[in-house]
């Protein structure tokens, strides 16, 4: 038997000899530490890294291997030092190597209830005939480990079966938190779901909403990523891309395969990690041959946390990596265990022999100032141990981010969590010459007036729409009609009122019309003005003074007419639109006609008699003319009764595809058929005064004004029949408010102009340029003037005109005799 090993101040060097003697002395406790002692405490540490295929064991691992164990070995020799604490009693240790595999963990822990099993050797003698002896092996009284979770599983499962305790300083599996499958388990470390809170607080402080997982396949991995998973679900704002495994076993090649996976969502770049160390080292290995550093945004649990060796020579494809690790406070050993650095040795097992190795704590040299620490339990961090009704620790963790700042790689705490998180984000470094935020989205922030249309199933996933048309963004998902008199603002978050346009008197839509009404006003004005001074001359009696009059004054309104349909709309304008719109054509035809049809049924009594037909005299010719001017009013006043006037605001005249363009016109409340039928009985009397010039055509040339009138009718037609198509045929444009009130208004004072032009502007010329011409003529009686006007006919059919002076005398004694 090995006698216990003491650490203390003596050198390191010499504990190394110990153990040297120890396993060559005792090749069945290879891969172990054995130290006597009144009480045996088992420990599982993972001295080496789980090896390639058909290798239990693989390289050393210092870091989380060496360091564990010495910890153990350190509080062991604090106890036995301390006279109070266990007096009389010595501390043993039985320390096994677990290599990082829970199939040879479970193995090597046998050696724990060897004592506990009783041996039979009954049937057993040996060569000379003696019974066995056996060597009896050392009780267990409770075990310390294991690190992973799967290694812990796996002996538990063995221990309680012994009611052998087991405390775990490293395992985190919420599995074994279960007291009734695992009642003799205990750990002073957080539990995975506090763990897997924590990972999803700081994915979410990060902004970052789709993530893949990634786990080494048993219980650590693969219930870390569960926990997560269900958190996700639970609060709804973090997708899973992918759930990726790391087989026990990973065949040639697997690691890049997993990375190549990865990038098939490329969008996740941040990898929620629950995996051994050793699969840390080779993801990380496989990114950086596959060209892929600084893609990935690597979010680890404390199975990473603040170890070296991951990142050994792979710093760049690590660099920014957040880390977990349980809180942990240092404890001073003092004077004891201070290592030289010429006698800092750990231990590695080859076969069944130990080989010193040299190393220095935390890669750095020591020297006779240095004090060796380990770390303890979370609960040692500034607060006692405790265990809640699970054996599990209280979850408090360091965050920590892998930094690489002056070409010096470290890991730096950024935050902690304990029950919430507490993250410095200034305090956080990322990819060398990169200060901003990575993302990691499935899809980037709708710009505003863009809705989301959520992919089925994914609801971080989504694309995005634009509200179009006089849609505007009501909420993050929708997109809602505004309301009719309204359209989108530009930014499409809300609505804001259509525009209200009118016709204005500077628009090129109105100059034009108004420049022509104020020529045929100044015009119809000079006119009327030189008919009253010339009142009583022959050619201004021979026109018809009084149906003159009525006729230059329905010429005068359709010139006045176009400032009321240019003239802001109120209810005031609206009621002179009505009254005037038809009255000036109406006074006009109404004249027209009376003339037209007096000519005809002068004529035709000739024929038949030479006596003079009724209602010829001026008398008669104005109470025609004013009952046909009736007609018109008593309509516009039943309108006025059935429809008062009143101004609208139309949004559908100028409501174009794009709400920008779109305004609403104020106008008056006159349909396009109230504004036929206004003008319809003006358009029947010119019709019917057309008719009645065609009737007339045969008459003597300028007789009684018969060919002017027909030469004006015709040309009037003609506007009207070219007014008809334009007006109806732009109802559907944006620009129908301009053209159609130009187009009414200029043809309007274009009809007025063609009479004006044709019935007085000859007369005036000569009242004016040629007053000789503007003599008085012989009376002649109404039979003489029938019998001339025959003899003039017939006398044109022979292609024999009379002169001049006999065409004037008829005109005027036919006018004279008529008065």
């Amino acid at each position: 038997m090995l006698h216990p090993c003491w650490i203390s101040t003596a050198s390191a060097l010499n504990l190394l000899l110990l153990l040297f003697l120890h396993i060559f002395a005792a090749p069945e406790y290879a891969h172990s530490i054995r130290l006597d002692g009144d009480i045996i405490l088992g420990g599982l540490f993972p001295v080496h890294s789980r090896g390639d295929r058909g290798t239990p064991c693989g390289e050393l691992k210092k870091e989380k291997g060496i360091h564990r164990l010495e910890a153990m070995m350190f509080a062991i020799d604090l106890i036995n030092k301390d006279p109070e604490l266990l007096p009389n009693i010595t501390l043993g240790a039985r320390i096994l190597d677990t290599c990082s595999r829970d199939t040879y963990a479970l193995e090597q822990s046998l050696t724990f209830v060897q004592a506990l099993i009783e041996r039979d050797g009954s049937d057993v003698r040996c060569a000379n005939g003696d019974p066995p002896i056996f060597t009896k092996p050392d009780k267990i009284v409770g075990v310390i480990g294991a690190a992973a979770s799967s290694v812990s599983i796996m002996v538990a499962n063995i221990l309680r079966l012994f009611k052998i305790p087991q405390i775990s300083y490293a395992s985190t599996a919420p599995e074994l938190s279960d007291n009734s499958r695992y009642d003799f388990f205990s750990r002073v470390v957080p539990p995975d779901s506090y763990q897997a809170q924590a990972m999803m607080d700081i994915v979410t402080a990060m902004g970052w909403n789709y993530v893949s997982t990634l786990a080494s396949e048993g219980n650590y991995g693969e219930s870390g990523v569960e926990a997560f998973v269900h958190i996700s679900r639970e609060t709804g704002g973090v997708c899973i891309a992918q759930s990726l495994k790391i087989p026990r076993e990973p065949r040639p090649g697997e690691f890049d395969k997993i990375i190549k996976r990865l990038l098939e969502t490329s969008n996740a770049r941040a990898i929620i990690m629950f995996a051994n160390e050793d699969d840390i080292r080779r993801v990380l290995d496989a990114a950086k041959r596959n060209n892929q550093t600084g893609h990935f945004l690597w979010v680890a649990s404390d199975s990473w946390g603040s170890k070296i060796s991951p990142v050994i020579g792979q710093e760049r494809v690590a660099e920014g990596a957040i880390t977990i690790l349980p809180k942990r406070a240092s404890v001073d050993g003092k004077d004891t265990w201070n290592l030289k650095d010429e006698s800092a040795c750990c231990f590695t097992i080859v076969g069944q022999h130990f080989k010193g190795t040299r190393f220095a704590s935390k890669h750095k040299e020591l020297n006779d100032d240095d004090h060796w620490f380990f770390v303890c339990a979370p609960g040692s961090a500034g607060t006692p141990v405790v265990f809640n009704e699970n054996g599990d620790a209280p979850g408090r963790y360091d965050i920590f981010q892998y930094q690489i700042t002056n070409r010096t790689a470290e890991y730096r705490v950024i935050g902690s969590w304990t029950d919430k998180l507490h993250l410095k984000v200034e305090a956080m470094h990322w990819r060398t010459g990169d200060p901003s935020l990575p993302p990691s989205v499935c899809s980037f922030p709708c710009r505003t007036g863009e809705r989301k249309k959520v992919v089925k199933g994914v609801p971080c996933c989504w694309h995005c729409e634009r509200c179009e048309g006089y849609h505007y963004q009501a909420s993050e998902f929708t997109c809602e009609l505004c309301p009719y008199e309204m359209r989108p603002d530009l930014n499409r978050t809300g609505c804001v009122p259509i525009p209200i346009i009118k016709l204005e008197w500077h628009s090129p839509w109105a100059i034009v019309p108004v420049f022509i009404s104020m020529l045929g006003i100044i015009a119809t004005s000079f006119v009327i003005v030189t008919f009253v001074r010339y009142n009583d001359t022959p050619i201004v009696r021979a026109s018809g003074r009084e149906m003159s009059y009525v006729l230059l004054t329905g010429i005068f309104l359709c010139y006045v007419i176009t400032f009321l349909m240019i003239a802001t709309p109120d209810v005031g304008v609206c009621s002179l639109r009505r009254i005037f719109l038809g009255l000036g054509m109406c006074f006009s035809y109404a004249a027209l006609l009376t003339k037209t049809n007096r000519i005809h049924r002068i004529f035709e009594q000739g024929k038949k008699s030479v006596t003079a037909p009724r209602f010829i005299s001026p008398a008669s010719q104005l109470v025609i003319t004013f009952s046909l001017i009736s007609v018109q009013l008593v309509g516009v006043f039943v309108w006025f009764a059935v429809d008062p006037p009143h101004i609208l605001v139309d949004y559908g005249e100028q409501r174009t595809q794009n709400p920008m363009s779109a305004r609403g016109v104020l106008k008056c409340d006159i349909s396009d058929l109230s504004l036929i039928c206004s003008l319809g009985y003006s358009i029947l009397l010119m019709v019917t005064c057309t008719v009645y010039a065609i009737k007339t055509r045969g008459v003597p040339e300028t007789f009684n004004e018969a060919k002017p009138i027909g030469f004006t009718m015709y040309t009037t037609c003609i506007i009207w029949l070219a007014f008809i198509p334009i007006f109806f045929g732009t109802s559907q444009s944006a620009e129908r408010m301009y053209i159609q009130t130009t187009t009414l208004t200029i043809s309007l004072s274009l009809s007025a102009s063609v009479s004006l032009g044709m019935l007085y502007m000859p007369k005036v010329y000569i009242i004016l340029f040629h007053p000789e011409q503007n003599v008085p003529k012989r009376k002649r009686s109404f039979k003489a003037i029938v019998t001339a006007a025959t003899m003039s006919g017939k006398l044109t059919q022979k292609g024999d005109r009379p002169n001049g002076e006999v065409k004037t005398e008829l005109c005027e004694s036919m006018e004279t005799n008529s008065e």
